[in-house]
């Protein structure tokens, strides 16, 4: 049964490693110019132009980092189902590391929502109707970051269950 729960925990690693990898360069790349009055004005977008999204890519990047080498926990889990001393090790980082990920996705998701909904009385104003493709790849980013968290809750009950059956 244990082995069964170490390669379910090994196959959702892998898939949440895509996951932020994705997710960090899709925002990374994200950028979009618009010509203004004439070709020597521009409006430039950047991921980079705000801190929060720069934030999110560290956290994704950083958390993309630490599944890769967990994957060797991961694959110790599966040949030596009885270690619990690593399991605990993972569940403490695996928290750590989804509370770096909330943190990221959460910020960068409420200056998506300002992008596009704005907000009047702050003088924030809607910029995905002029900024569409850009707001569309920081959208998409997020969802990858989402799914991540959710994968991260379901390996630390993994290991948690894991770690009750002993």
């Amino acid at each position: 049964m244990n082995r069964g729960v170490s390669t379910l925990d090994f196959i959702l690693r892998l898939i949440a490693i895509m996951a932020t990898l994705v997710s960090a360069i899709a925002m990374g790349t994200t950028s979009k110019t618009l010509p203004f009055i004439t070709w020597l004005i521009r409006f430039r977008a950047r991921y980079n132009d705000l801190p929060t999204f720069t934030f999110f890519v560290i956290a994704n990047s950083i958390v993309c980092a630490y599944l890769v080498v967990s994957l060797a926990i991961s694959i110790l889990h599966i040949t030596r189902s009885a270690e619990q001393g690593t399991r605990v090790i993972l569940i403490f980082f695996d928290t750590a590391m989804l509370a770096l990920l909330t943190a990221g996705a959460s910020a960068a998701a409420a200056i998506v929502y300002l992008a596009h909904k704005g907000n009047t009385r702050a003088n924030w104003f809607v910029i995905c109707q002029q900024f569409n493709s850009f707001c569309e790849h920081i959208s998409g980013s997020l969802i990858g970051s989402f799914g991540a968290i959710l994968l991260f809750t379901l390996l630390i009950l993994l290991s948690s269950l894991a770690l009750s059956w002993h």
